[in-house]
Parts: C-alpha cells; sequence; structure tokens
C-alpha cells in the first residue's frame, strides 16, 4: 500500500506548504461532475502525483536503506520514542475534547513509557494493557462540531482535509520535538521520524500499488473513512456531515 507521505518535517515547511495549497485551492477548477468531498480532485491529483515521485525518489530509497541496515530492536525503540512523545499532544486533545477515559489512558501511558520505558524506548504500557489514543487537533475540531470541509492533498504532508490542514498550524505547537532549540538537532529529530514512519509502510505501499485500479481514489476514501472513525471514536453516526 502506498500510503501518504509521512506528516511534518520541520515546522517552517509544515506551514509553508499548507498554507500554499490552500492559497492555491482559489484558483482550482472543479467541473460540474466533482465529487462532492473532493471538489478539488485535478489539483489533488496532480499534487498526489508530485507526493508519489517524491516517495519514489527519496522517501522510499530511504526507508528502505533504515530498514536493512538498523536492527528491528534498534527500529522499534526509535518507533516507540516517537510515539510516547505523540502520546503528550494526545493528551491534551482528549483533555479539550473532554473525554476522560482517553485522557487518563493517555496520561497513564507518557508517564509509565517514561518513567519505567527509559524515556519511552519501551512501550511498557502497552504490555500493561494501556491503550493509546492517537488524538490531533483536526480531531479536536471535529469533536466540536467543525465540519471537515473538501478532501485535499498536502505537498509533501499528503492526504487530509481543509479543517485538518488549518489544524497543522495548532498540532505544530504541541509537537514537543519543535520544541527543541538546538535547529540541527531538532530538524535530525524529524528526519529521523519521518523516515521511521515511512519504514513502517514499505510492505503496505507495495500491496496497493499492485492491488489498486486509481489509487488515489482508494487513497481519498480510505482516509476519509479512517478519519471519520477517528473522530467519533470508531462510533460513526448514521448521517453524512463530516
Amino acid at each position: 500500500m502506498k500510503t501518504p507521505t509521512p506528516r511534518p518535517t520541520s515546522p517552517g515547511l509544515r506551514t509553508l506548504v499548507a498554507a500554499a495549497a490552500l492559497a492555491l485551492l482559489a484558483g482550482c477548477a472543479t467541473g460540474p461532475g466533482a465529487n462532492p468531498r473532493d471538489p478539488f480532485e485535478p489539483f489533488n491529483r496532480g499534487v498526489s502525483r508530485f507526493n508519489d515521485s517524491v516517495d519514489d525518489a527519496v522517501l522510499k530509497p530511504v526507508a528502505s536503506a533504515y530498514r536493512r541496515v538498523l536492527p528491528s530492536f534498534v527500529r522499534t525503540g526509535v518507533n516507540n520514542f516517537f510515539g510516547n512523545l505523540s502520546d503528550v499532544w494526545s493528551f491534551a486533545n482528549s483533555v479539550l475534547q473532554l473525554n476522560l477515559r482517553y485522557s487518563a489512558d493517555n496520561f497513564m501511558r507518557v508517564n509509565v513509557n517514561t518513567i519505567f520505558g527509559l524515556g519511552g524506548l519501551l512501550d511498557i504500557a502497552t504490555e500493561a494493557g494501556i491503550d493509546r489514543h492517537s488524538e490531533d487537533f483536526g480531531q479536536t475540531l471535529g469533536r466540536w462540531g467543525v465540519p471537515s470541509g473538501p478532501y485535499l492533498v498536502l505537498p509533501l504532508l499528503g492526504p487530509s482535509t481543509v479543517r485538518d490542514g488549518s489544524a497543522l498550524l495548532v498540532d505544530r505547537q504541541g509537537d514537543l520535538v519543535n520544541r527543541i532549540h538546538d535547529i540541527p538537532w531538532r530538524n535530525s529529530m524529524y528526519v529521523l521520524r519521518v523516515v521511521d514512519t515511512r519504514s513502517n509502510f514499505l510492505r503496505a505501499s507495495e500491496l496497493l500499488g499492485e492491488a489498486a485500479l486509481d489509487k488515489y481514489s482508494f487513497t481519498r476514501d480510505a482516509y476519509l473513512q479512517r478519519r471519520r472513525s477517528e473522530i467519533h471514536n470508531g462510533e460513526t453516526p448514521d448521517d453524512d456531515t463530516d
């Protein structure tokens, strides 16, 4: 499955591409037969092709080398570490959503993995049965009734919506990696996270490339369905308002 290019590379780049994409949409022709959820399809398909080109030329080869060179326990530690950092922001969004159970789980995960998991290198919380609930500000907006708006593919960042793309500006502030003041070290952390994330989807991307007749439509529909489920915590309503 050729999954979307993983999220942030650097905070400045993320803000720039999100703003540029939103600005370009104003002049993007939609056509009378456009999918109501994807009125910017011509623009989105072009960006998706660009993202695939970058992925094929850079991300996929680097991620393959990363997976080939580093032993699995090292990659697992890296993945656990970044997962622990993301749990902090998930906790904050769970609180904003007034979701007491998710707030408690994420709070316990951060403390257990940080204290007993060597700063998050070990995922002790999952082994103890404390589930991870990934939450971001786009989900928080959706939880309080902000509509998703049209589907949107962001340069380098991949599938999103107008709501979720705008929420990236807030997600940036909640990203603990963004709090690192040493710029070279911070950028190295961003690159490592992107490569680690992409390496986890190598096999899945191959399956999508082989199986999907229209990779763009498949990715769009899967993303929108997954986001709808995430916002409603797996209990999607019967209406189709989001």
